[in-house]
């Protein structure tokens, strides 16, 4: 996960620093995609889980005990209490 971050944040600095005129398309073109599939994934509610996620954030409630997938790993989680935790959060499953 870090290491994604780290490299879409190089991907995105070398194209601010390299001049449009001067940059190849397919450099261009390369980048644009990553950024716009990151910014299009918003949380929201499909059928009986929800899509885009945050491990470890608060939960809907709508959400309590329903299943859910990370927008970053895709990974599945689970809105679950506990006791030691009194709060709806999104858990590993």
């Amino acid at each position: 996960m870090l290491r994604r971050f780290i490299v879409s944040a190089a991907l995105a600095a070398s194209a601010l620093a390299v001049p449009a005129a001067v940059a190849p398309a397919s450099a261009t073109v390369v980048s644009a995609p990553t950024a716009v599939s990151m910014a299009a994934c918003t949380y929201q509610r499909v059928g009986q889980h929800w899509n885009c996620i945050t491990p470890g954030a608060f939960c809907p409630k709508a959400a309590r005990g329903k299943s859910g997938y990370a927008k970053v790993t895709s990974k599945r989680y689970r809105c679950t209490w506990k006791s030691a935790d009194p709060y709806w959060r999104w858990r590993r499953a």
